[in-house]
């Protein structure tokens, strides 16, 4: 997945410099050791507290350790030699799991501590921290239409319990490395990432994945209904995450971003029934649908406002939500399809 030309707008990382990926086990962070991996990076280490045969994606020639970093002498271990750190290690799912989990989402306060001290005292150059939209004032997201969030839109802060607070405080981490010690770090907000390879069942998956899931399931099985939660008119714009992947390697080496938040996702709003809509099109079925009121279902809308984006890097996230999810569709199903056969997969 070789960037395009020009991509880093400061870019002092040599080809053999160490690069960290904190939570290398998950989605995001096991697609990003790839996407360096691909440029030519010679050097990368990937840390999880995951088992490795539990990790989503493995890339050969990388050093993989299995660390629990919410203890800090893993973090030292982990950081080492490192010329650039991405932490993107944290206890987190889907709704489901954000709401049902919220002490869990906390604790994950102690990976963000460790981690950017240990980097700090390690002498790495650049840090990136993945935040989330979760960290935007829930107050403002009671309307499907809601209009879409500005980075500003963060305070006053009321962010989703839990987890949104997390993302905030460890953003405030951030910024204050940078002011008082001189850590250049560098944090997005992440709107809602999808795609190949994440996770797509088993309680953790978001709902792109769990519709696809649903969808291919009812295909499968011979059902003729789909379980939905909530009633259908939630909205969100979704992410794919070859654009995740470019977003995070342009913000880290812009200097015009240093310690400052920044959304990092699609701007195409999406509801629930719009993405069912497109799931049994690709299944070519078309299913009873059985609203579940009392289910998980966050914020009634979220949408990703690019306008800081597009000033500062003349980009933004791209790809159509059809194309997206298409693919993520076809990569679910070929998931299903082995584990129906008896075949060992990562959910």
């Amino acid at each position: 997945m070789e960037p395009k030309k020009g991509i880093r707008k400061n870019d002092d990382l040599k080809k053999d410099d160490l690069i960290v990926v904190a939570g290398a086990g998950g989605f995001i962070a096991g697609s990003l050791v790839r996407y360096f991996h691909d440029q030519g990076f010679t050097r990368i280490r990937a840390v999880d507290k995951k088992p490795l045969p539990q990790w989503y994606r493995r890339t050969p020639g990388v050093e993989s350790l299995c660390l629990d970093l919410s203890i800090e002498k893993n973090c030292r271990r982990a950081v080492e030699g490192a010329a650039e750190v991405y932490q993107l290690a944290a206890d987190m799912g889907g709704m489901g799991f954000i709401e049902r989990h919220r002490v869990d989402c906390l604790r994950s306060i102690l990976i963000n501590v460790h981690m950017i001290e240990s980097a700090y005292r390690a002498g790495v150059r650049r840090y990136f921290f993945s935040s989330s939209a979760c960290a935007y004032n829930v107050d403002l997201q009671k309307d499907p239409n809601a209009r879409a969030l500005k980075e500003s839109d963060a305070y006053p802060a009321n962010p989703e319990r839990g987890y949104g607070w997390e993302k905030l405080l460890s953003e405030i981490f951030c910024q204050e490395y940078y002011a008082e010690r001189g850590l250049k770090t560098f944090i997005a907000r992440f709107h809602n990432v999808y795609g190949p390879h994440g996770t797509w069942d088993g309680g953790r998956e978001k709902a792109p994945a769990a519709i696809c899931r649903k969808v291919i399931d009812a295909k499968h099985s011979g059902k003729n209904y789909i379980e939905i939660w909530g009633d259908g008119t939630q909205a969100r714009s979704y992410m794919y995450i070859a654009d995740c992947l470019e977003g995070i390697d342009r913000i880290t080496h812009c200097d015009e971003l240093t310690a400052t938040p920044i959304n990092l996702g699609s701007s195409e709003l999406i509801t629930v029934n719009e993405l069912v809509d497109l799931a049994e099109e690709f299944a070519g079925v078309k299913l009873e649908r059985r609203y579940q009121l009392d289910a998980p279902k966050g914020v009634a809308g979220r949408n990703s406002d690019n306008t800081f984006i597009k000033q500062v890097l003349g980009w933004e996230p791209h790809t159509p939500f059809r194309e997206g999810l298409r693919k993520t569709y076809d990569w679910i199903e070929q998931q299903y399809l082995a584990r129906k056969r008896g075949e060992r997969v990562v959910e």
